[in-house]
């Protein structure tokens, strides 16, 4: 029925990745707590979450590709469509990171390995910024707000400056003898995967950009961004 009503099809649409949304960001956010203390319950939970996302973006996939062939879709919701399916997959990558993050910890926990005093406090900046981009681009996407949604790329890219700045830091304390190689590994895992749930957060804001400006070239205003010109776009 709702097939037939492809307006009342692409709000329910979104309705249910703005579930999907809030169950992958939940378990980025325990991912990044089980560093603190990893426990069977919380392990338990990302899982749970992450297999959740899995069939949301599945059974939405399927519901929306239904959706884009009929013949009664305007340009307009096509479009739509278009993007919310690129946005339910960077939703669903962000639950796999999270799985990711848990891992780490649990081998953190299982190894018995710790981080030094000063990477936990570099590590909480980044965490921080994560938790932070996060927030941003699921409000974003949940209020249809361009003002946010524009707000994420700087945010990115200080993300990818503080990977790299963390990176250096570690092998500054190798070299001292401060940190463990083994430790290192973990911590090149952690940051990556941070990173790419970062880049996802950018994906997400630039697809809201993508709907509502359909004459701007995306890539163009990244570029900007990066420049420092980035409001120029608009």
């Amino acid at each position: 029925r709702l097939l037939a009503t492809p307006p009342v099809a692409l709000e329910r649409c979104h309705t249910v990745a703005v579930e999907m949304a809030c169950d992958a960001a939940l378990a980025l956010k325990e991912a990044l707590q089980s560093l603190d203390g990893c426990t069977p319950e919380l392990a338990s939970d990302i899982r749970l979450r992450e297999d959740t996302t899995d069939r949301e973006e599945d059974a939405l996939s399927t519901y929306m590709l239904k959706l884009s062939a009929m013949q009664t879709l305007g340009d307009r919701e096509s479009e739509e469509v278009t993007e919310l399916l690129k946005l339910v997959g960077d939703f669903e990558r962000i639950a796999d990171h999270a799985v990711n993050i848990l891992e780490s910890a649990e081998e953190i926990k299982d190894k018995k390995l710790t981080f030094s005093e000063t990477a936990k406090s570099e590590l909480k900046t980044m965490f921080d910024a994560v938790n932070e981009i996060l927030d941003i681009a699921l409000s974003a996407f949940e209020k249809n707000d361009l003002e946010l949604a524009i707000t994420v790329e700087p945010l990115e890219q200080v993300i990818d400056y503080l990977k790299d700045y963390l990176k250096t830091q570690h092998i500054l304390r190798l070299q001292h003898g401060e940190c463990t190689i083994e430790m290192g590994f973990v911590l090149s895992d952690l940051l990556t995967n941070l990173e790419r749930v970062s880049d996802h957060c950018s994906n997400i804001a630039c697809c809201l950009i993508e709907i509502s400006h359909d004459s701007m070239d995306v890539h163009e205003y990244i570029r900007g961004i990066k420049s420092g010109k980035g409001e120029e776009a608009f």
